[in-house]
């Protein structure tokens, strides 16, 4: 049966499992009974924000395969922790034997995203955009597979027909199915007019071009899903509003919530910053020690989120008691490295932490920041190598840090920021610097 055209988008809302005809955003775990093994792995592990047409998507995912997407603007040449989440829910799809599509935004990222900022993105050129592309390729390649079988992962570029669309033939084809009056009510445009900052009128298109995507995708491939961040709420159902009203046909949408930590940080983004995917930009120590620090309360959500593991040996992690629980982070350090960086990287992440943490060693495998030699025996202020190394987000923090206690020279407290750390603090031939008790980098002169 074809969906009519003029029949609103039926919603699921993740918290009263009732329809609803307009964009909300709610993180809450949905009391609908799936039928479909996709569905029902979503729920179980708290992916689920919200679905558009729930039922008819859980009777197409249990028929046979589906083919579903996600969207990912290149604007740097890898993702962070905070896209993971929508990574995992590509995995979790294949894992139920469905076809992923990775879409990237190499057109899209020529406009810019105005979701959730108060200020245009940085336009970037052709080159750039290509050269983020391929770095991102490399984190997608640890979570899924690609090939040309039926739910081998495909990846896409939007950039092969946003690009070639002609201006006026856009705006006739697409722009008629808009109304500007819709388009304002959006949170991405609404929220920017309402704190008086500037919209340029290319962000305000970003909207079409993304339903664009969907209605592209459902004619080459056969997609009739697209799932993201519940940020990419209004974004989503346009993209499903226009396949159902222009082409008649299945469309739906799915999704997860805005993750936050327990203690309401963003999550991906630290004191140092942006908690990198590629190693390249995030060693694999780094990475494993970001997940150690999980938070108590958070253990057993990310576990689910970001393991493959069974939600049995979750549980029985989760409930561990005191400071036990530290042991359960060690497992999730483990999963989420072995995941990204691979077995050994995974191992020698958590045997270069144990050595620096629990016997107070050196390793080879812990970070390490060059300083030039000359510049080591010039001597360097203490809350300058600190930050410079990554260790405090400012010098301001390496300061604090030092007040409060949490900053070490070669294991030992140092209360003055301001000491000037020379060749005489070489030791073995670095210089060892921690912040708190989970944070080390080696300072090596070359």
């Amino acid at each position: 049966m074809k969906p009519s055209p003029n029949t609103p988008s039926p919603v699921l809302d993740a918290r009263t499992s009732e329809p609803r005809s307009e964009p909300e955003s709610r993180s809450m775990s949905a009391a609908q009974s799936f039928k479909s093994g996709f569905l029902q792995t979503l729920q179980a592990r708290g992916y689920i924000h919200q679905i558009t047409h729930p039922e008819e998507l859980d009777a197409a995912a249990a028929a046979g395969p589906i083919t579903a997407y996600i969207g990912f603007d290149a604007t740097a040449p890898s993702l962070h922790v905070g896209s993971l989440i929508q990574i995992m829910m590509l995995r979790r799809l294949q894992q139920a034997g469905h076809k992923p599509i990775v879409l990237m935004g190499g057109g899209t990222t020529k406009v810019g995203d105005p979701t959730g900022k108060d200020e245009s993105r940085k336009l970037l050129s052709d080159a750039d955009i290509q050269a983020n592309i391929a770095g991102i390729k490399q984190v997608f390649a640890k979570f899924l597979t690609f090939g040309d079988g039926p739910t081998d992962a495909i990846m896409v570029d939007n950039d092969e027909w946003l690009s070639k669309f002609g201006y006026v033939q856009f705006l006739r084809d697409y722009g008629v199915h808009f109304t500007v009056n819709r388009m304002l009510a959006f949170d991405s445009v609404k929220l920017r007019l309402e704190r008086e900052q500037p919209m340029t009128f290319l962000e305000f298109n970003y909207m079409l071009m993304q339903a664009t995507d969907f209605l592209e995708l459902n004619r080459k491939y056969g997609c009739v899903l697209q799932m993201g961040g519940s940020d990419q709420w209004g974004n989503i159902l346009n993209g499903v509003e226009l396949t159902r009203r222009v082409d008649q046909k299945a469309a739906f949408g799915l999704t997860t919530p805005l993750l936050a930590t327990a203690s309401g940080a963003k999550m991906g983004k630290t004191m140092s910053g942006a908690v990198w995917l590629n190693a390249e930009q995030l060693s694999p120590y780094d990475y494993w020690q970001f997940w150690r620090n999980t938070e108590d309360a958070d253990v057993g959500r990310f576990l689910r989120l970001f393991t493959d593991l069974p939600l049995e040996r979750i549980a029985e992690l989760e409930a561990l008691p005191g400071a036990q629980i530290n042991d359960a982070k060690k497992v999730l350090a483990d999963e989420a490295t072995r995941m990204a960086h691979g077995e050994d990287e995974a191992r020698k992440a958590r045997d270069a932490a144990e050595k620096a943490f629990e016997q107070g060693a050196l390793s080879a495998d812990l970070p390490t920041f060059e300083v030039p030699a000359a510049e080591l025996a010039a001597g360097i202020v203490l809350a300058n190598l600190f930050a410079d190394a990554g260790l405090a987000g400012s010098r301001g923090e390496a300061r604090r840090l030092a007040q409060g206690g949490g900053l070490k020279v070669n294991d030992k407290a140092e209360a003055d920021a301001n000491r000037v750390i020379g060749q005489g603090d070489l030791v073995d031939g670095v210089v060892k610097l921690a912040a708190g008790k989970k944070k080390i980098v080696l300072v090596k002169p070359v």
